[in-house]
């Protein structure tokens, strides 16, 4: 009987416990307030502050990433955003010219419960007048079979004028893992170290063969084939602008209808393929032949550091770039792109983000 009472005893505990509120645990009562100005006449520190009407603010932590949008008076004020540190950029385009960003970074703000920050963003014009690596597609459709074979990276041209691409070698630079890290100037000595994989364009650097005209894309595949055949949920890329082709390999599939890029390393055998997450890729001018030793900095002309996990040690040199793009989980169908078209402030931390689908040849909106 005593046995009994007990176990009616616990079973009348459990269910008063179990009907009980959960503890309301209220985390980011924090009340943060933005004002984003710029000069008049940029570069001139003396001109008038006009703020930045209706500027994209966008917030990163190690809770993700979210834009928010100023008002007309280039304010934005924000209440509930959870403890953490925070890198908050404010950009819009100078409104005399597109090629043109007033752009305002900023790392390490700290956000506490109970602690009101406010900020004063005077952003400066950044010029992008280049080519950009613009997007990257590297996880692969939604799929349980491992396919990822319809990875691309895409170049855009931002500036006003044709650009040529001859003789520029896109390298996957991922190979030094000790030390200071994939993409890391290992030695001190101005050149980035680890080369993976070393493709490049027909023609010398200089050469005016392979051009690039101005405010369009490059899409590069890595192979250049209609990937629906194989998976209906992939892509078409049958009629990208370029081919990763190794030359060196027996089985590497070649799109005889799209010009290649070749490959310049006779000891690497197999395809042109990238991580599915984490992965360093520059484009360099090609001057610079060389590439076992490393690729001079001064002959790159972009570059980009992904990785899955935010808190992940940054390796790629900050001349090349000072942030980490987030790369969207494998086997997603997501993609990553600039923020805008071509847009580099050297920071892909805020430069970059996640689109739910790849865009080979546009850009997703």
């Amino acid at each position: 009987m005593i046995k009994y009472l007990a176990l009616i005893t616990l079973s009348i505990f459990l269910l008063t416990a179990c009907n009980e509120n959960s503890p309301n645990m209220t985390e980011g009562n924090t009340i943060i307030e933005i004002e984003a100005v710029w000069h008049s006449v940029p570069g001139d520190t003396t001109s008038t502050l006009l703020p930045m009407s209706n500027a994209k603010i966008i917030f990163s932590s190690e809770y993700g990433t979210q834009v928010k949008q100023a008002d007309e008076d280039g304010k934005l004020t924000i209440e509930g955003l959870p403890s953490s540190t925070y890198s908050i950029a404010c950009r819009m385009y100078y409104p005399a010219d597109s090629s043109i960003q007033l752009v305002h970074n900023e790392r390490d703000i700290k956000v506490v419960s109970g602690s009101p920050v406010q900020k004063t963003f005077i952003a400066e014009a950044v010029s992008s007048t280049g080519i950009a690596i613009n997007e990257v597609y590297c996880g692969g459709p939604k799929n349980s079979i491992f396919y990822f074979y319809d990875q691309f990276i895409e170049l855009y041209n931002l500036s006003d004028s044709t650009m040529y691409l001859d003789g520029m070698t896109v390298f996957r630079v991922s190979g030094n893992n000790e030390g200071k890290g994939p993409g890391a100037d290992e030695d001190d000595d101005n050149d980035i170290d680890g080369v993976v994989y070393a493709f490049k364009f027909p023609g010398s650097p200089g050469g005016n063969d392979y051009p690039f005209p101005a405010k369009s894309y490059v899409v590069m595949a890595s192979d250049a084939v209609n990937h629906t055949s194989s998976l209906s949920n992939s892509i078409d890329l049958s009629n990208a602008d370029w081919e990763f082709y190794n030359q060196f390999s027996s089985t590497d599939i070649d799109n005889p209808n799209v010009p290649n890029l070749s490959n310049l390393r006779a000891d690497r055998t197999a395809d042109f393929l990238i991580n599915l997450v984490s992965d360093v890729l520059i484009i360099a001018t090609g001057v610079d032949t060389v590439w076992a030793d490393g690729i001079d900095i001064e002959t790159i002309i972009d570059g980009i550091e992904y990785q899955s996990n935010p808190d992940s040690r940054k390796t790629l040199d900050s001349r090349i770039d000072r942030g980490v793009s987030l790369s969207p989980p494998r086997y997603s169908g997501q993609s990553m792109q600039r923020r805008e078209p071509g847009s580099d402030t050297n920071d892909g931390t805020l430069d970059w983000e996640t689109t739910p689908h790849p865009t080979p040849g546009y850009h997703y909106n």
